[in-house]
């Protein structure tokens, strides 16, 4: 059990994929404009990289790896990822279309999210077991939409501010992502 809380706080907080290991930053600072925006691109991630990370771990033990395809991982895990997304998108556009407007471009930027796709490498690098590799997943997208939520608060802050105009926009964003990266890596004590 105090392993797993370990590997949760290590995940989310201390490795939290944007902050330290600059992955999904497109979708970071693209989304980050509404919480409730955030918010839905957060879920979505969850969902993705948590499905992805299975699938990809099954097509690579159970597939690749026996027939000694490993050298196709990378473009097997962008095809899987595709598809997913595909049908994320299908379910939204459904299911919930504000949601789905909101979101707009940023959906389909999930298939070429570099998190997404790096988490499903991550899991095979570090020889996790399925389950292992689903909790690494499932708590490496919350990292990352915790991460994103709360940007997102702190800009829709900032725009109600009087920041000087060239401070405004992009320059905000970045600094705020700065710090917000130093708070994070201020959890590392927490864990030894």
């Amino acid at each position: 059990m105090e392993a797993l809380i370990v590997i949760i706080v290590l995940t989310v907080f201390v490795n939290n994929i944007v902050f330290s290991q600059f992955l999904g930053i497109c979708p970071f600072l693209g989304v980050s404009n509404k919480i409730s925006t955030a918010v839905g691109m957060s879920a979505a991630v969850v969902f993705v990289m948590t499905l992805a990370t299975l699938a990809t771990y099954c097509v690579y033990y159970y597939l690749l790896e026996p027939l000694q395809l490993t050298f196709l991982q990378t473009i097997s895990y962008i095809l899987i990822i595709a598809a997913l997304v595909q049908m994320l998108e299908i379910i939204l556009k459904k299911a919930m279309p504000p949601l789905y407007q909101a979101l707009g471009i940023f959906l389909p930027l999930i298939t070429t999210n570099c998190a997404v796709l790096g988490v499903a490498i991550l899991v095979v690098q570090q020889k996790y077991t399925l389950a292992g590799s689903l909790i690494f997943s499932f708590f490496t997208a919350i990292g990352f939409g915790l991460a994103l939520i709360i940007f997102a608060g702190i800009r829709e802050q900032l725009d109600l501010t009087g920041l000087p105009k060239y401070v405004k926009g992009t320059p905000a964003a970045l600094i705020t992502a700065g710090i917000l990266a130093l708070a994070f890596m201020g959890f590392a004590g927490l864990v030894k």
